[in-house]
């Protein structure tokens, strides 16, 4: 398995306003797209895993805690693993790329903040691909 890891933008103004972007952000994998936003921020989307499919995380608006367990087994994940925090924020250009075979557990930690969320499997192979565990399997700071 490959590693998760932060795909760094750029920032652009002049007398026009401001530009956001991730020239380097590669979107030939993507089949499909969807937003999350949070009804509050204490509510908390964990666990979710795909052990094949592959997802990428935009902040569209406020700011995100998004935790990463990499699974050990996945029929019988070991409960002392532990989570990668992550932040991602709206007025930072950047992309977090998660290979298959971690979990996600997903906070919002500003008041209507939007989350996109790219995957390289459509639906019904995502479907097929998915593993969730309770949200006390592993002690995440949030």
């Amino acid at each position: 398995m490959e590693n998760f890891g932060l795909i760094k933008g750029e920032v652009y103004s002049d007398e026009r306003g401001t530009l956001r972007f991730v020239n380097q952000f590669d979107m030939s994998e993507i089949v499909r797209f969807y937003e999350i936003a949070p009804k509050d921020q204490t509510t908390i989307r964990a666990w979710q895993c795909h052990q094949f499919e592959k997802k990428w995380f935009h902040c569209l608006s406020g700011s995100f805690i998004i935790n990463l367990v990499k699974i050990d087994n996945f029929n019988k994940p070991s409960d002392q693993l532990s989570p990668e925090r992550v932040e991602i924020h709206a007025h930072v250009p950047e992309i977090l790329e998660v290979p298959g075979g971690y979990a996600t557990g997903i906070k919002a930690i500003a008041e209507n903040s939007r989350l996109q969320v790219f995957s390289n499997f459509g639906l019904k192979a995502s479907s097929e691909d998915d593993y969730r565990f309770p949200l006390e399997k592993w002690s995440a700071e949030w």
